[in-house]
């Protein structure tokens, strides 16, 4: 490993445990109600009341899974363990099954719907936290939930994945995942930690179905998400695949492109795999020639046009994280230096304008004139560690394997 590799590598690695894990394990505990406090702001301020999200639960339990496995250190596993307790104690729906989309702070169900997505996260969480303590009875829960999904989300007639359910399993007109999101029947962000949490499981379960499923669930994306013409993902669509979105995500974009490869390499299958390599190495060439902009950060999203509207537009921290990782698996694909260069620049960006060396862990993100964006949490429903932890595990053990980085970081 030359001396630029391990420079980054140990900055990444520093980042990790002491920046991104240790905030979590000094403020984000909740020593009142249990489990993990629902929201702070950027100033370190809880907010009291705040309901407590599935998603961020479970990217926790990831998070800390994922550290123990890799570091075996005690204090890890005692975070998983506390993330795993509270999730299986509260969350869990034991008439109906499944996992509730959010609990209030006492730990009760105040959105009781079974939202695809946040199903797939129990499941990413559940197999890596598996992974690394050897737990059959939390392998059961994963493939009893994959086993779930499979029957009430699954779409027979048209493949793919329905966005959400009532708590009894029964269709609902409450669909999106926030605000902001269309309230369509089927989403690129759903199909997306599907076929995540399908991967995670995969590795430790090598189930005939999953695998047919696996294989499926990259097919459809190809088939119908990944718009073949400009190379990005379509956002939006109904039961039918009709698109009802044109906006661009850079973000999920590049990220998807390695979560892609990943999920085909897991799969074993070579034809897929070749399939898949093109797709990703398309995709990431669309992301650095249209979403990065001069000063290496990646762009959150562009309109009909493709026209960015830099005036108001943030630039979030999980697209810098994802950025890095997909355009280094480019590189790593193809030996070009310009996904190399992709890639330094994200975590040069990152380590500039997104990581907050003050407070602790990430910036939500930062305005047009690169300042941190004032009212964005610390903590939130979807503000997490697991975008900025997971890049961190990847580039370390990517690096790791690597031993010819040009001498650029700086």
């Amino acid at each position: 490993m030359n001396n630029a590799t391990e420079v980054w590598r140990t900055r990444l690695e520093a980042e990790l445990k002491h920046n991104i894990l240790g905030f979590w394990m000094k403020h984000a505990l909740d020593d009142t109600h249990g489990g993990f406090i629902g929201e702070m702001d950027n100033q370190l301020q809880v907010l009291p009341g705040a309901d407590k999200s599935l998603v961020l639960n479970a990217r926790i339990l990831w998070t800390f899974a994922s550290a123990y496995r890799v570091y075996g250190t005690a204090d890890y596993l005692a975070m998983a363990d506390r993330a795993y307790d509270y999730l299986i104690q509260n969350f869990t729906d034991s008439e109906f099954g499944g996992f509730f989309w959010m609990v209030d702070e006492h730990g009760s169900a105040s959105q009781p719907k079974k939202q695809i997505y946040g199903l797939a996260f129990v499941i990413y969480a559940l197999a890596e936290y598996h992974h690394a303590t050897g737990r059959d009875d939390v392998l059961r829960q994963a493939t009893q939930l994959f086993h779930l999904i499979e029957k009430y989300g699954y779409d027979p007639l048209h493949k793919g994945y329905i966005e959400a359910l009532s708590r009894e399993w029964e269709m609902t007109d409450s669909l999106s995942l926030s605000a902001k999101d269309m309230n369509e029947k089927k989403s690129m962000n759903t199909h997306l930690h599907v076929l995540e949490g399908y991967t995670g499981l995969y590795r430790v379960w090598k189930s005939e179905t999953l695998r047919c499923k696996l294989a499926e669930l990259i097919e459809t994306m190809l088939e119908h998400i990944l718009d073949s013409d400009d190379k990005h993902f379509h956002l939006f669509m109904d039961e039918e695949w009709q698109v009802k979105s044109a906006h661009i995500s850079f973000g999920h974009d590049i990220e998807g492109s390695w979560l892609l490869y990943e999920a085909a390499e897991v799969l074993g299958d070579e034809a897929l795999l070749e399939r898949v390599r093109k797709a990703t190495l398309s995709m990431a060439e669309a992301a650095l020639t249209e979403g990065v902009a001069p000063d290496g950060g990646i762009w959150n999203e562009a309109d009909l046009s493709g026209f960015i509207d830099k005036a108001h537009e943030s630039r979030d921290w999980w697209p810098q994280a994802e950025a890095m990782v997909g355009f280094y698996n480019a590189y790593q694909l193809t030996g070009d230096l310009r996904f190399l260069e992709a890639a330094e620049s994200s975590w040069s960006f990152t380590e500039k304008y997104i990581i907050d060396p003050k407070l602790g862990e990430w910036h939500w993100g930062v305005d047009e004139s690169l300042q941190p964006l004032a009212h964005a949490p610390k903590v939130s429903a979807w503000k997490c560690p697991y975008h900025n932890s997971r890049a961190c595990f990847e580039m370390i053990r990517r690096l790791g394997e690597t031993s010819d980085i040009k001498e650029t970081i700086q």
